[in-house]
């Protein structure tokens, strides 16, 4: 593929877009983006403040840990730790710099009782809306269709900023994530001038790498990735699956260190590249060769979620997982043919896992996500796959891909319904 080809453009374009670093759950986050932005507004700490979120956003903070606010969950808190302690031009790394004193305002902000928070009517799945008060004025700020997307800002009911219609909604402004295919994908990866990706990914390597040997060496949340290696051994398949589950496990957990995210998500950011390190650590692949591995794992996830959305009832984990399988089957040679079926029958085994929040469970969700992408692999290597018209696949990588995404975006919007119903005891 050529540099000059509007494919090969496109791609670095999406790697640039999606491979940005996060401190914390990407939803709490959100929210204490737009808390600050809307301090930074009001231009001072309000006296009240009303959160109204999508159900989407409920479920993803209920159950995880806000990272600097020494442990504390859920919207109140995410909101509290922006007003108090958020740079609103850090964006998603919003809370990264909490001194100890500011984690003590925070509690005692949270403490007056004045963020009230309640469900958002709303078309959006990701969608948020700030409103505070104080020094007799009032401020107003929304984020809608992706975590740091600020579609309106209002002072004193002057709007200053606002986007609407299609402009509001993820992609308005973004690459054209449509050209993406895995055939490409794999093209890519293969003629990519790698100086064009090199600091993009070597962030990733750094970030993901780094959380990954925190998660195993301290408790953290359910401590999935201890328990892998005790109970099964040290073998590299063990050990990629370790490394993810340990990652992810401190992130929920509120350990204050950033990831490098794909799709909106930590977690997803983390399962599409740690795997795919531990290999490349194990195989002694060449920096140029993990490079190569990390956009085919990284692309092909992003693929599958573009259509699917952000924010659903289908877990991001098995889109992550999925990929990193085939960044792995790339590292060990693996050509189109090869990637296609990892993938193919990958998602075979796990496209039925659900999303019910961002919590310490997540790190077992990303561990039977990436056995089923090494799986996928080593079927295909031993000349074994599933087969199109057998339950939800179809022949030819791209027509399961349209299938999983009618399952995710458009079958399990009930399912979706259901889970922030029970919970949220409704």
């Amino acid at each position: 593929m050529e540099r000059e080809d509007i494919r090969y453009q496109t791609y670095v374009q999406i790697l640039k877009e999606e491979l940005i670093p996060a401190m914390g759950c990407t939803e709490p986050i959100a929210i204490s983006y737009c808390a600050a932005k809307a301090r930074g507004v009001l231009g001072t700490l309000p006296e009240a403040c009303l959160v109204e979120a999508s159900g989407n956003i409920i479920k993803n903070v209920k159950s995880v840990v806000v990272p600097n606010t020494d442990g504390l969950k859920g919207i109140e808190a995410a909101a509290a730790a922006g007003m108090v302690a958020g740079k609103e031009e850090r964006i998603l790394e919003v809370i990264a710099d909490v001194t100890d004193s500011q984690k003590e305002q925070i509690r005692e902000y949270l403490g007056r009782g004045c963020i009230r928070v309640r469900p958002l009517e709303t078309e959006e799945i990701l969608d948020i809306v700030i409103r505070v008060s104080g020094g007799g004025h009032e401020a107003k700020v929304r984020i809608a269709g992706y975590h740091s997307n600020i579609v309106l800002i209002e002072k004193d009911g002057e709007i200053l900023y606002e986007i609407g219609g299609s402009t509001a909604r993820e992609g308005a402004n973004q690459a054209d994530r449509n050209l993406l295919n895995v055939k490409d994908i794999v093209e890519f990866a293969d003629t990519v001038d790698v100086r064009d990706v090199q600091d993009i990914l070597d962030r990733q390597i750094e970030y993901n790498s780094a959380i990954a040997r925190e998660g195993l060496t301290n408790p953290w949340g359910a401590n999935v990735g201890k328990v892998l290696l005790k109970a099964y051994g040290q073998d590299i398949r063990v050990k990629a699956r370790a490394a993810a589950a340990a990652a992810s496990d401190a992130r929920m957990s509120g350990c204050e260190m950033p990831v490098i995210i794909n799709s909106g998500s930590g977690n997803q950011g983390i399962t599409v590249s740690v795997p795919v390190l531990e290999y490349a650590r194990e195989l002694h692949s060449d920096r140029e060769k993990l490079y190569r591995a990390l956009v085919v794992s990284n692309l092909v996830a992003i693929h599958q979620k573009t259509g699917i959305g952000r924010l659903s009832a289908y877990c991001g984990a098995v889109s992550a997982g999925c990929g990193a399988g085939c960044g792995i089957a790339y590292l060990q040679g693996g050509d189109f043919r090869c990637i296609a079926h990892t993938l193919v029958n990958a998602l075979a085994i796990v496209s039925g896992i659900v999303c019910d929040g961002a919590k310490p469970s997540c790190a077992g969700k990303i561990a039977s996500a990436v056995d089923a992408g090494i799986l996928g692999y080593e079927m295909y290597c031993q000349g074994q796959q599933f087969r199109g018209g057998e339950g939800i696949l179809s022949k030819g990588v791209e027509n399961t891909i349209r299938n999983v995404v009618r399952l995710g975006a458009v079958g399990m919007k009930e399912t979706d319904k259901e889970i922030i119903q029970i919970m949220t005891e409704c």
